[in-house]
């Protein structure tokens, strides 16, 4: 197998297929990219932009180009010296008559041999839900729906089997329920199978017995007038309908009734994607066994796991995986929370790389700047002064609508189990409630792995992180529920419990729980809290502290060096397919660090000229000052580098851009609008405003002030892109490049950031040997940023055991700007690496039009080589370093080129 060296992400869809990448393959090898590293590529629902809704582990996906096309991707992958790693989702399925799976549980319900392979809470209290699936699908009430006949029955001959339709959706009729059904026609053949399909119900081989009768009624429906006839009586009498309907498996429901009803696990809040069981060993082999067998081929080289927090048991479910592969590489998306590290005995490579992408945006945000900013927003939002109560909030608003129902069907659980101690019988529902709203309101990380031994000593760190604080918001008589929730959800061991019932019961509620906190960190914290407090927006991104601002270069090397230790595989991300915003789009925004004071005044001056654009509601003046704040910033960020203020046809297009953008900032932040009840009169009047500044003469005033700021931001948001992208090529771990990222990157969240990139054009700049001076000079084009990335990956190729294994060694850096200086040297077996960038430079930068910082200003800043390295003769992308005595200068070492690279002895 290819040592992965480097991966570049590709996202696959049916506008681009895997036969779409053919031709793209020797670029990709010339650029140095050892490893290709696509989205799912198994069957995903008909039509998927992503692949994350699979429908069937059984295939590759039909859009991509099937199980022929994946071999034809391998064999351009071999012929290159390249290696394929793919995306799996082993924590959910998409539902709907696509997946084949999820229609035999609904056609036959705890029948189905599928029963168990889905998250579903098959007994209830609740007579409407025991053993019925709920599925909140319908526009309406349930009521209105079939009363106005949208709920109709339909037949398939295909299958043979009668189906409930609804719109575009399909559900299966349970063959034993057929007998109703053929009780409304005068055929004598019919009538006679009615009750043999009755009996199927009672029958041992039910499910058998139905395919031969469903056949044997196929010949008398195919009369069309008969069928029309039978069909048309159900359309015409609701009643009939409805008491069909009420025969099946599952319950048809208003979608609104979701989040508190819903009794299957969903992937975060969507309706439409259903938690699997992974932790069930024949649910793992059935939904594995095909991508196993062409690991097994050598097909694929290694997994990305989806969401690897939603699964019951990440632990066990990772070392199973890593057996069954024969120790494969595997990587596992996973968000770290401040001071959490991944487990060490999960047998797996490291994250996907997030905790990368944070770290070096501490490193290009400038603290000093934290006070500035966090007044300004203060002053123009009226919000909260810090992102952590932004956070609990938001985590109140999601526990009290998005997951009432989770919250409350874990509640219940609770207590049924204090139910069964007489220590624990007294403590009432109502204060389980509330102590577990509280704690889960205040968990600080996505979730802890407590399991048959309790819980680790960085999960006891956080939990008791979490107790801590909800205490503060807790009556005195729920303390004592608290307690007692500590010690049920992982605090007391569960080997402490004697086998039985109980403990049974424990283990569901702490797998429970345990699910539960990931989805509300994940819509609270990225998807909420993140588009409702943005004093630094660059800072706002998924795996992200924003509450921290800006770091240190001595924190930096300690995460590289811990990496080193820990992870030294470890996937090393700055875009993502997730992310908020674009590599280079965060880089350019991390200059408002710096230039805090001038933003503030660039600020109150826009304010001024946009008064004219407002609107006022009846909420009051629109857009918000929050969301009109964010909107400054994510034009700052993400200006066209080209784009004038009166260019008519580029504007137009990045207006489309925006548009799409702040309308689901608007519903992500929940404040004056939602996805589940649209604030249309807010949108409007929003989508006006920026209307006005990007398209309108009346914004020509603000639009222009915009666009000079911006270009203003330019040169030294480039100059943190090219550092970005050496630092995350040249620390310990494993490159990953997003698809078009070698270029300048200023996308926005998705889809904005899942176009598919101009291969061509890329791969016509990747021509010939760097000149980098002309590079310079032209910076705008993206060119340089390309050349900066092959030459790095170009020395991973020549030297991949000085990545794999080398030593990480912070150099001291001294002189009057040594902050604003990042050096490092890798080394292995003779072989040294020099790395140096710059980082908060703007204002050495000054009003330079090039991303480069001119040699003098640099003044008497220098590196301290130790004597291990003195003597070295240095080799850098501009030539040979000039003789420095130990202490080379900065305005040597960057005085040709922005960024630098520089090898022991040889030639680049």
């Amino acid at each position: 197998m290819t040592e992965i060296r480097a991966t570049l992400r590709l996202q696959f869809h049916r506008d681009f297929t895997l036969d779409d990448a053919l031709p793209w393959l020797d670029y990709f090898a010339r650029l140095g990219v050892s490893h290709l590293y696509a989205s799912p590529l198994l069957a995903a629902q008909p039509g998927s932009p992503h692949g994350y809704d699979a429908v069937d582990p059984t295939r590759i996906s039909d859009e991509l180009g099937g199980e022929p096309a994946l071999r034809r991707l391998v064999a351009g992958l071999r012929r290159n010296g390249m290696g394929l790693i793919v995306d799996t989702v082993a924590n959910h399925m998409r539902i709907g008559d696509a997946n084949p799976w999820w229609q035999d549980v609904l056609e036959w319900g705890l029948d189905s041999p599928y029963a168990h392979f889905f998250d579903i809470r098959w007994h209830s209290d609740d007579p409407l839900l025991d053993q019925q699936v709920l599925l909140p699908c319908l526009g309406e009430d349930y009521i209105d729906e079939v009363t106005a006949g949208r709920i109709q029955l339909d037949y398939d001959s295909q299958s043979a089997r009668f189906v409930l339709r609804y719109g575009e959706q399909r559900f299966p009729v349970c063959p034993s329920s057929y007998g109703m059904i053929l009780c409304h026609t005068d055929s004598p053949e019919l009538l006679a199978l009615a009750p043999r399909f009755v009996e199927l119900h009672h029958h041992p081989q039910g499910r058998q017995q139905a395919q031969a009768l469903c056949q044997e009624a196929a010949a008398p429906l195919a009369d069309s007038g008969r069928l029309a006839t039978l069909l048309a009586s159900y359309r015409e009498d609701w009643h009939s309908l409805h008491r069909l309907i009420e025969q099946q498996h599952y319950r048809l429901a208003n979608w609104r009734v979701a989040a508190d009803d819903i009794n299957w696990r969903r992937f975060f809040d969507i309706n439409e994607l259903v938690g699997l069981r992974a932790e069930h060993p024949d649910v793992f082999h059935a939904s594995h066994a095909y991508l196993l067998q062409l690991m097994d081929e050598g097909l694929i080289d290694g997994l990305r796991i989806d969401h690897v927090d939603g699964l019951a048991d990440p632990r066990g479910y990772c070392r199973r995986l890593w057996r069954a592969t024969g120790g494969a590489p595997v990587y596992v998306e996973k968000i770290l929370g401040p001071g959490e590290t991944l487990p060490a005995d999960w047998k797996v490579e490291g994250t996907t790389g997030y905790d990368f992408m944070n770290q070096v945006s501490l490193l290009q945000h400038d603290a000093r700047g934290e006070p500035q900013l966090r007044h300004l927003w203060l002053e123009v939002s009226g919000r909260h002064d810090g992102f952590a109560e932004e956070v609990r909030q938001a985590r109140k608003h999601v526990l009290a609508s998005l997951f009432a129902g989770d919250v409350e069907g874990l509640a219940q659980q609770l207590w049924h189990i204090a139910r069964f101690t007489l220590a624990s019988r007294d403590i009432p529902l109502g204060s389980i409630r509330r102590a577990l709203f509280q704690l889960l309101a205040a968990f600080p990380v996505y979730r802890t792995y407590a399991d048959a031994l309790g819980r680790s000593e960085q999960d006891q760190r956080f939990f008791s992180q979490a107790l801590e604080e909800a205490r503060q918001h807790l009556e005195p008589s729920d303390l004592r529920t608290l307690d007692w929730l500590d010690r049920m959800l992982g605090g007391e061991a569960l080997r402490r419990e004697p086998p039985g019932p109980m403990r049974q019961l424990r283990k569901l509620a702490l797998q429970r729980f345990q699910q539960l906190t990931p989805p509300i960190a994940a819509k609270s914290l990225e998807d909420t809290a993140c588009y409702r407090a943005a004093p630094a927006l660059g800072r706002n991104d998924v795996g992200f502290d924003p509450e921290i601002l800006g770091g240190d270069v001595e924190s930096f090397h300690q995460a590289c060096l811990q990496r080193l230790r820990d992870f030294p595989r470890a996937m090393l991300a700055t875009a993502t397919h997730d992310h908020k915003r674009g590599e280079d789009c965060r880089a350019r925004l991390a200059v408002l660090s710096e230039r805090a004071v001038w933003f503030a005044d660039q600020v109150w001056s826009w304010w001024k000229l946009a008064a004219p654009l407002r609107q006022h509601i009846e909420r009051g003046p629109a857009p918000s000052g929050g969301d009109e704040l964010i909107l400054y910033q994510c034009l700052l960020g993400s200006w066209p580098l080209e784009l004038a203020a009166d260019d008519r046809e580029g504007l137009r297009a990045y207006h489309q851009r925006i548009e799409q953008w702040q309308r689901k900032a608007i519903r992500e932040a929940k404040l004056d609008s939602d996805w589940s009840a649209p604030n249309e009169a807010y949108e409007q009047v929003c989508a006006q405003f920026l209307a006005s500044v990007l398209l309108e003469d009346a914004g020509a005033p603000l639009r222009q002030a915009i666009a000079t700021a911006a270009r203003s931001l330019m040169p030294a948001g480039a100059l943190n892109g090219l550092a970005q992208c050496v630092l995350r090529n040249t620390t310990p771990g494993v490159p990953d490049l997003y698809q078009g990222c070698e270029l300048w990157d200023f996308s926005l969240v998705d889809p904005d950031n899942r176009r598919i990139p101009d291969f061509a054009a890329r791969e016509a700049a990747l021509d010939g040997p760097p000149d980098w001076p002309a590079l310079l000079r032209d910076w705008r084009s993206g060119h340089i940023k390309q050349a900066v990335l092959a030459a790095a990956l170009g020395l991973r190729k020549r030297w991949p055991t000085l990545f794999t294994a080398g030593d990480y060694l912070p150099l001291e850096v001294r002189g009057e700007h040594a902050a604003q200086v990042v050096a490092f040297v890798r080394r292995h077996a003779g072989q040294h690496l020099l790395v140096v960038v710059p980082r908060c430079a703007a204002a050495l930068l000054g009003d330079s039009p090039l991303p480069q910082v001119a040699p003098e200003r640099w003044a008497d800043t220098r590196l301290h080589l130790p004597s291990s390295l003195a003597a070295i003769r240095w080799n850098g992308l501009a030539g040979p370093l000039e003789p420095h005595n130990g202490e080379p200068r900065l305005a040597d070492l960057l005085g040709a080129v922005p960024v630098n690279l520089l090898i022991s002895g040889g030639e680049q």
